[in-house]
């Protein structure tokens, strides 16, 4: 039979982290927005689960704007302008 590993604060509040990104639309966000978000969700975080270390407070910050970026960038940048250019290629 395999033990399952126990589930530690850290787990608990990247879960919860990642669960209030998700719900609260901070991922569609300015840049400047999801970084305040972030600092006060971590300070928060770091109030609910006091145990948390001040490096695992920077590891849920540094996960949490990791997060908020998207894989594939948003903008024309690397979009065809047209259905011409895309066909051109």
């Amino acid at each position: 039979m395999k033990q399952e590993k126990q589930e530690t604060t850290l787990d608990r509040a990247r879960n919860e982290l990642f669960s209030a990104i998700r719900q609260c639309g901070v991922i569609d966000a300015h840049e400047d927005d999801q970084t305040e978000w972030m600092a006060e969700t971590i300070e928060f975080l770091g109030q609910r689960y006091p145990e948390l270390t001040e490096d695992e407070k920077q590891q849920l910050y540094a996960t949490g704007m990791r997060f908020c970026q998207p894989v594939i960038p948003h903008g024309a940048q690397h979009a065809a302008a047209s259905l011409e250019d895309a066909n051109a290629a």
